[in-house]
């Protein structure tokens, strides 16, 4: 075999790795899910979906019927339009060349970058009630950004992480947009990410992820490196804790675990959700103190002095 051939077929080899590599990623970082294709058909498509998208085409002057989740024949018609203004396919198909116009066929979508680069220390914070992402620089706010938050049934995780991988997605990336930056969140996977559908930023939509517009997250992800810290603020529902808490368990219930051991000065680390040896430290400490049994586990005892009720 020759070596122009070797290196085409590594380079095809290479191509198709990335290709996959991405597509895994769309389906399985984060509970975000490609957007489905919409097309007319009889019975009509419905869903949540087909709502965001007449509510879309309504706001920009394409549609001007009733929202009611259905892909009928003027909803089409709509859409139609919407491809012939925007030169695509003209077919009435809404796949994610089509959602991405929605996005950004009007101006006010448009976002400028901030010139300067930041060269301090650099720590992000998300207020889920002020639907805002604020990056700090050397403790001081150096830019804050509109952002989507998690929805009532799918909340974004409250507490401490921080950024574990980031990668760029080509073109508009569809439903995470052009950039990806992980989050540690133990229980999930959640992250920091562009959009196809900017004008539900400031809104509670996403399902557990912060997005940005995509012309803000190039610009975040450019300072931002690996390991930064993540803070996501927000009410936290009242929960019932089991027991026995111990080494190994993960979850929103470690959060609170955790945070009340830092109230009494016993740990001062992450709130990540994951029940470690720093946990299982503190737990010891807060047992040593009180006359218990030191054994790292969160039991009843642990809890009651704690202040967290427990089954």
């Amino acid at each position: 075999m020759s070596s122009k051939l070797i290196i085409m077929t590594l380079f095809i080899f290479l191509l198709l790795l990335v290709f996959f590599f991405d597509l895994c990623i769309a389906k399985s970082f984060c509970n975000c899910t490609d957007d489905r294709t919409i097309y007319l058909t009889y019975p009509y498509l419905t869903g949540h979906d087909i709502e965001v998208l007449q509510e879309r085409l309504k706001i920009i002057g394409f549609y001007d019927g009733i929202i009611n989740g259905r892909y009928d024949l003027a909803t089409y018609l709509a859409v139609i339009k919407l491809q012939s203004k925007g030169d695509l396919k003209v077919n009435g198909v809404v796949d994610h060349k089509t959602w991405d116009l929605l996005g950004y066929y009007d101006d006010s979508i448009k976002t400028t970058y901030k010139k300067d680069k930041p060269d301090g220390e650099l720590f992000i914070r998300v207020y889920l009630n002020k639907r805002q992402l604020i990056l700090y620089e050397d403790g001081k706010v150096y830019k804050v950004y509109p952002v989507t938050v998690g929805k009532a049934a799918e909340k974004s995780p409250v507490g401490e992480w921080f950024i574990k991988n980031k990668y760029e997605r080509a073109g508009t990336g569809g439903v995470l947009g052009t950039r990806w930056m992980g989050l540690s969140v133990s229980w999930g996977v959640y992250g920091i990410h562009g959009t196809n559908k900017p004008w539900q930023i400031g809104t509670a939509s996403s399902k557990g992820c912060i997005r940005l517009h995509n012309r803000h997250i190039e610009e975040l992800f450019q300072w931002v490196r690996v390991g930064t810290r993540v803070e996501i603020i927000g009410p936290k529902p009242p929960k019932i804790l089991k027991n026995l808490l111990k080494v190994g368990e993960i979850g929103e219930e470690i959060v609170l675990l955790q945070e009340k051991l830092r109230q009494k000065g016993f740990y001062n680390n992450y709130l990540d959700g994951v029940y470690g040896s720093l946990t299982e430290l503190a737990v010891k400490e807060l047992e040593t103190q009180y006359g218990f049994k030191v054994d790292g586990i969160g039991d009843i005892n642990v809890l009651i002095i704690l202040g967290i009720n427990s089954k």
